[in-house]
Formats: structure tokens, C-alpha cells, sequence
């Protein structure tokens, strides 16, 4: 019983490399497959370019907006660690930004 506590006491600290890239299971994660907003995104921002201005443009645009949205929001509050969730923040703060300055254009 004895040792089974001093193992349960034996706490690693956890370094600041560890905290920002590994995830729950100890595994570095900096890039991982993509998810499915984050295809639907890619695709319809490349169907967004490629088709004439018109109302079919601006549903490309906009699905795409929303498919990224979904996704960096998503890795802001879900990321596995520090690194995916700082991603997820700098890719929100990119939509917001984009977005907003195609509203002033």
C-alpha cells in the first residue's frame, strides 16, 4: 500500500514544452488529419474563387466562412493542447479580421 501512494504522490512537473504541445496522453501534436470543417472550408473558399460574382459566390463565400469559423472554434476550446488552441485563436482573429474588412470594402 505503501509504494502504490508514493507512486500516486510522485507527480511529474510538467514542462512548458509538454504543457504547450503534448496532448492528454503525453503524444506531441502539432498537425493532426483534417477535420471535416476544415475541408468543407478549403473546398468552398476554392469554389468561392473560381465562380463569377453572384449570389452562387457569395454562398461559397459565406459557407466557407462558416465551415473555418466552425473549426477555429472548435480547436480554441476543444484543442488538444496549448499549441492547437493558440491555432484555433489565430485563425478566429484571421476570419474576424478578413471578414470584417470585406464588410468595409
Amino acid at each position: 500500500m505503501s509504494s502504490e501512494s508514493n507512486q500516486l504522490l510522485e507527480v511529474k512537473d510538467a514542462t512548458l514544452f509538454d504543457r504547450i504541445f503534448r496532448d492528454s496522453e503525453g503524444n506531441i501534436v502539432i498537425a493532426q488529419p483534417p477535420n471535416l470543417p476544415v475541408l468543407a472550408g478549403v473546398a468552398a473558399a476554392i469554389v468561392q474563387s473560381l465562380l463569377p460574382s453572384g449570389q452562387l459566390q457569395m454562398a461559397a463565400e459565406l459557407f466557407a466562412f462558416g465551415a473555418l469559423f466552425t473549426w477555429a472554434w472548435q480547436e480554441l476550446f476543444d484543442g488538444v493542447n496549448y499549441f492547437r488552441r493558440t491555432l484555433g485563436l489565430i485563425g478566429l482573429a484571421a476570419l474576424m479580421t478578413l471578414g470584417l474588412h470585406s464588410l468595409s470594402m
